[in-house]
Order: C-alpha cells, then structure tokens, then sequence
C-alpha cells in the first residue's frame, strides 16, 4: 500500500513538474504561436515541451533565415516539425524551401571539377560580347532539348575564358528539368579510371557512357597514351554517338589541332585513329569559339 503512495506522489510530482516546465514555455511567442498551430490537447502537449520548444526554435531560425549557407538549424537546410500521430506526437524533419530550390544539384556530378560549377547560372554569365554567340547557342539547346534536340557543343578557346562554366550552367538548367549529367575532368578522370582497374574500373565506365548529359572537360590536355585513345575514349565516343546521348567538350584546341595530338601517343603515331574520334566528336557536337579574358585571374 505504502509503495502504491509512493508511485502515486511520483506521478503527481511528475505532472506537476511537466505542467510547471509547459507554462513557462508559453512565455516565448514563437511556441505559444506553435501551440496555437499544431491545436493538440494540452496534457499530450506537455509530455513534449522539450521537444516543441526544439521545433518552435528551428522554425523561428527558418523565419528568419536569409540563405541555405546561413542555416543554424541542427541539420542544414531542414527544419524539425510536428504532428499529431494519434496519442503521441510524431516529429520529422522537413526540407526547407532554400535546399528545395538546391535539389536539383544532385543531379549532377562532377569528377575532379571545382564544386563552383553547380552554382553556374545563366543569370551571372559575365556581359561578354565574345559569349554571345555561344550563349544563344545554350538557350536554343536548353529550350529545345525535349522537343528537337540539338547537337551538342564542342567549346574551344583560350585559357581561363569561362568555357566549363558556360557548359556547367547548361547542365544545371536542365538539372532543373530532372535531366542527370555529369562533367568529368578528362585527365584526371583517365587517371583515377587507370588506378581503378581493380575495383570499380567498369562500373566508372558504364556511367559515363549512359549518363543523359556529359561534359569531356579539358579534352586534349591529358597525357596522351594508346589505351587512353583506344580503349577509352573512342568506345566511350562511339556508344554515345550510336545511342544520340549528349555529349559536351571544351578544349583549349580547336578540332584540327586536337586531332594532331590525338595522333601521337607515348609509343606511337596514328592518324586514322586520331581521325576517327574527331569524326565522332563532330557528329555528336557542333564547334564553338571562346576567345576571352582570363576570368581565374
């Protein structure tokens, strides 16, 4: 009988206590406004205080938020919400309207590329009048993608001109669309691919040669070998070519002179084989001119 006192006191000192802590969290606006909202009983209410004020605290950050890089909640770009889950109340976690609009940059990926080109954006191309041309290419390429799609683009300019960036912002407006690319730095790919043989070497490959959208960056800069050439490159061309998947270059080359150092490789000289993958290139692309200031500088 005494125990059953006891546990009774104990209850009660509990309620009390969880009663005390609820009425004192009423005296901040942002979970009383929270309270109002969520129009839950009261004693279901305040076996949660602790974790609404949590949730009243993130949505108030979220009010008041400016950007995703600023986000203090606990998890970046999500916000903790509640609801009523017959007796209980069920929290989760919601995206917020910042990292909704950044979605769609996981449809993209980049190999060895600098993270920056997944904030490439047609709205902050510099005002060039060298970029033009190139520009009213990309906007007809985008707005004709699901109807009448374009040859893609072989970029090819002077160093630090901005050509990746250009290509990069094509790819996230149509990462918008739920379209997947990915842009690969072709010397550091051939590279990492070469390292891979063990592993996953297949598996690297067969996603580059099926992705919707490709970028081949920096295209005549690697250290040419004939597996390089051979076993790489022209497959990964010709797959794509014979199955009309987009396929993007830059280079600070133009296609004759790409088609020079395609020929010599560490070991030998091919021209046929050079010739070859220029032809696939220009079937899967149309050649464009960048000649522009150094941007990195």
């Amino acid at each position: 009988m005494i125990e059953v006192k006891e546990l009774a006191k104990k209850t009660r000192d509990s309620d009390i206590k969880l009663k005390h802590e609820y009425i004192k969290a009423l005296e901040d606006k942002q979970f009383k406004e929270l309270v109002n909202v969520l129009q839950i009983e009261e004693d279901l209410l305040m076996k949660y205080t602790s974790r609404l004020k949590e949730v009243a605290f993130e949505f108030s950050n979220c009010k008041n938020c400016s950007s995703l890089e600023n986000c203090p909640n606990k998890i970046k770009g999500f916000t903790l919400v509640a609801n009523k889950d017959n007796n209980s109340i069920n929290f989760s976690y919601k995206k917020c309207s910042y990292a909704l609009k950044e979605a769609y940059k996981n449809n993209i990926t980049l190999y060895n590329e600098p993270q920056a080109i997944k904030n490439a954006s047609l709205k902050n191309l510099y005002k060039d009048p060298n970029r033009i041309k190139i520009i009213k290419k990309i906007k007809s390429y985008i707005d004709n993608y699901f109807t009448d799609k374009e040859k893609a683009i072989y970029l090819h300019g002077s160093f630090g001109s901005g050509k990746t960036y250009l290509i990069g912002a094509l790819f996230n407006e149509l990462a918008k669309k739920n379209i997947s690319g990915i842009v690969i730095h072709l010397p550091e790919f051939l590279r990492g691919l070469k390292e891979s043989f063990a592993s996953d070497y297949r598996e690297r490959f067969d996603i580059i040669k099926h992705i919707p959208l490709l970028l081949i960056d920096d295209i005549g800069a690697e250290y040419l070998t004939s597996w390089a050439r051979d076993e790489v490159l022209e497959p990964l061309l010709q797959f794509r070519m014979d199955n009309e998947l987009a396929t993007f270059f830059t280079s600070n080359f133009t296609l004759d002179e790409l088609e020079k150092h395609l020929a010599v490789t560490s070991s030998s000289i091919d021209r046929v084989k050079a010739k070859r993958i220029i032809e696939r290139i220009k079937q899967l692309s149309d050649p464009y001119e960048l000649v522009s200031k150094n941007y990195r500088e």
